[in-house]
């Protein structure tokens, strides 16, 4: 599932694949930018800000991304078969990108990137974070004390790139339920885990948020194989349409008052 950490990682290996090279080939199989041709132009790099992602080229031009729920950019070392999936191809003579599934594809100038994701939180993985970032994302989480953390570790307007699997992470590793208040745990330790689960995660080929090598996930997916520290139940339910996996005995849910 895209999040933040594949998001970063896409724009990694494009950039290495395909970084100063000049593009012999281009189709953007989009009604708004079907007779768009990149060919000519050099890639330059690629660019990840939360969930989207930002593909650069010569003369100012970027084409901006969304991975969605199952969108992904694969590289080849020649022609591959390619299906109704397929969203864009960019070649050069070494080397082939394939997008499948990719959503809200837009063609812009390089310096109005920030318009499009100008609603977003502070980026967990931005190379420039700082302690005002850090300031700023606590402020947006802790805005709304009664809001359910797991609502607000997936807004992306309170900061970019946490989804479905480290929201239900990093609500094991606070030892809360993701539907207690966000006023149930301190909002810059929070902020601090979230930018560490998805540094530590940013390049590696399979998510590890235990640091344990048989098991590589807490709660996310582990309803089968029970909470590695009580050795109960993790539950999955529905929050906001979202499933959400927790452990009841080591994450209570609140209590009505």
């Amino acid at each position: 599932m895209p999040e933040g950490d594949t998001v970063y990682a896409t724009a990694h290996r494009l950039t290495e694949a395909l970084g100063g090279v000049t593009l012999t080939f281009a189709d953007l199989r989009h009604p708004r930018l079907a007779t768009v041709d990149l060919a000519g132009r050099v890639f330059d790099r690629a660019v990840s800000v939360g969930k989207h992602l930002f593909l650069r080229f010569s003369g100012d031009l970027s084409l901006h991304c969304h991975l969605g729920m199952d969108g992904s950019w694969r590289l080849f070392d020649r022609r591959p078969q390619l299906n109704h999936r397929v969203r864009a191809v960019l070649a050069t003579e070494e080397r082939y990108a394939v997008g499948t599934s990719l959503l809200e594809m837009v063609l812009l100038p390089t310096p109005n990137e920030g318009k499009l994701v100008a609603h977003l939180g502070p980026d967990l993985l931005d190379p420039d974070w700082s302690d005002d970032a850090l300031a700023e994302a606590v402020r947006r989480l802790t805005a709304d004390p009664d809001r359910e953390l797991g609502q607000a570790l997936l807004d992306q307007r309170v900061m970019a790139g946490v989804g479905n699997v480290f929201k239900s992470e990093l609500c094991f590793l606070l030892g809360v339920s993701p539907w207690s208040p966000v006023s149930a745990v301190d909002g810059a330790k929070t902020v601090r885990l979230a930018r560490k689960l998805l540094l530590h995660n940013a390049l590696r080929p399979v998510r590890n948020t235990t640091g344990l090598q048989r098991r590589d996930l807490w709660v996310y997916g582990q309803h089968r194989g029970g909470c590695p520290r009580c050795r109960g139940r993790v539950l999955v339910e529905e929050q906001d349409t979202r499933l959400t996996y927790y452990c009841p005995r080591c994450q209570p849910r609140p209590t009505a008052s």
